[in-house]
C-alpha cells in the first residue's frame, strides 16, 4: 500500500483526531447544551460549504431525530447577494467550516449575532474570523489538515455533532457509544486492502452514484463528492426513496450504483433497492455494517459492527475515502492536490 500521501496520513490519524475531540471538548458542547436550554431554543440553522454542508446533512437527523430539534440549512445568497435574511433570533446558527474563512458563512453567522441570536461555530482554526462570530466555539481538534481533500477533519466534525446530540439527550447510552467510536474507525481502516481492490475493478467507471439514507444520506453525498474531486467522476448522490422517483433510469447493464447501508430500519428499504438494480444488471458496491448486502452481491466493504445506526456515518465513510483514495491511485492522478481546487474556497 502507498505510504507517501499526505491524505492518507490523515485518513489514518481519524481515531486519534475523534478520541482527541470527545475526550476534550465536552465542556464546551455542555455549555452550548445549557445556552440552548436557557433561551428554550428548539431550532437549529446551520450555515456551511461543501465537504462541511454535509456534516450538516448529518446534523438534521441526527439532532432532529434524537434531540427533537428543527434543523435547517442556511441560504448564504440570501445573506451576502440578495442582502434579505430571514428572521434568526429564536434558533441556535450554527456554523461548520474547516478553516472558518468563506466569508458567506462568516456572513450568516455576523448577522445571526447582529439580530441576537445564540451563535456556535465548530471549526478547525478557532482564531479565525468565524469563530469569532460565536457564542461557543467546538474545536475539530484535527491538527493541520494539507490534503485538499478533507477527510479527518469531515470526521471531526459529524464526531462533535455527536458529542452535542449525546449531551443534549443525556443518555448513558449515547455516551457509552461514543466511546466506543475511535476503536470504529481503526477497525474501518483495516478496509484499505478490500477499498483498493474494488477501486481497480471500478477504475473504468465515468459515471455513478452513491445512495444512502437516513443518518447515511450525509454519507451519500460526502463519499459522491470525494469521487467528484478526488476522481474527475460524475457521481451523484441520492436517498433511496429519490432514486425511485426518475433516477432508477440511469440504470442500465455495468452501470456503477454505490450503496451505503446501516442496520437498522432503513435496511431492509436498501436492500431492496440491490436486487431492483441488480435486476437491471447494475455494478453494484456496498459499504455496511451488516453482511446482508455481501449475501446478496458478493462486492461489499463490510465495517465490523460496534456502534449504533446513529454513529454508522463516521466508520462507514472510512472505506469509501479509501475506495476514492485508490480509484484516483488507479487512474494516476495527485490525490493530494486534485485539479482545479484549493483547500479554502472562499465563497460569497
Amino acid at each position: 500500500m502507498p505510504t507517501g500521501s499526505l491524505m492518507r496520513s490523515e485518513i489514518y490519524e481519524q481515531p486519534t483526531v475523534i478520541e482527541r475531540l470527545l475526550s476534550s471538548q465536552r465542556p464546551a458542547a455542555t455549555d452550548l447544551v445549557q445556552h440552548l436550554a436557557r433561551r428554550q431554543i428548539s431550532q437549529v440553522v446551520i450555515a456551511a460549504r461543501g465537504t462541511s454542508d454535509n456534516a450538516g446533512r448529518y446534523a438534521q437527523y441526527l439532532l432532529g431525530g434524537m434531540n427533537g430539534l428543527v434543523v435547517a440549512l442556511a441560504t448564504p445568497s440570501l445573506f451576502t447577494l440578495y442582502r434579505r435574511p430571514p428572521r434568526l433570533a429564536k434558533a441556535l446558527v450554527l456554523g461548520i467550516s474547516q478553516s472558518g474563512r468563506s466569508p458567506d458563512i462568516i456572513a450568516v453567522l455576523a448577522e445571526a449575532r447582529r439580530q441576537g441570536a445564540l451563535t456556535a461555530v465548530m471549526t478547525n482554526e478557532t482564531g479565525s474570523e468565524l469563530a469569532a462570530q460565536a457564542d461557543v466555539v467546538l474545536d475539530l481538534c484535527a491538527g493541520e489538515e494539507r490534503a485538499v481533500a478533507a477527510t479527518k477533519t469531515y470526521t471531526a466534525e459529524l464526531a462533535a455533532i455527536a458529542l452535542l446530540s449525546a449531551i443534549l439527550s443525556d443518555e448513558r447510552e449515547m455516551a457509552e457509544a461514543l466511546g466506543r467510536l475511535p476503536q470504529a474507525v481503526s477497525e474501518a481502516l483495516q478496509l484499505e486492502e478490500a477499498s483498493a481492490e474494488a477501486a481497480a475493478q471500478l477504475r473504468e467507471m465515468r459515471a455513478a452514484v452513491v445512495i444512502g439514507r437516513g443518518f447515511n444520506y450525509s454519507t451519500a453525498f460526502e463519499l459522491a463528492l470525494k469521487i467528484k474531486e478526488l476522481t474527475y467522476t460524475s457521481t451523484e448522490a441520492y436517498s433511496s426513496a429519490d432514486f425511485r422517483h426518475g433516477p432508477l433510469a440511469l440504470v442500465q447493464p455495468g452501470f456503477p450504483v454505490i450503496g451505503i447501508a446501516a442496520t437498522g430500519p432503513l435496511l431492509p428499504d436498501m436492500l431492496a433497492l440491490l436486487e431492483a438494480v441488480k435486476e437491471r444488471q447494475a455494478d453494484i458496491t456496498w459499504i455496511s455494517d451488516d453482511p446482508q448486502p455481501a449475501s446478496v452481491h458478493g462486492r461489499a466493504l463490510v465495517v465490523p459492527r460496534h456502534v449504533p445506526e446513529w454513529l454508522t456515518p463516521i466508520p462507514l465513510i472510512v472505506p469509501g475515502q479509501l475506495l476514492a483514495f485508490h480509484l484516483a491511485l488507479a487512474r494516476g492522478y495527485d490525490v493530494d492536490a486534485p485539479r482545479s481546487i484549493t483547500k479554502i474556497t472562499e465563497t460569497y
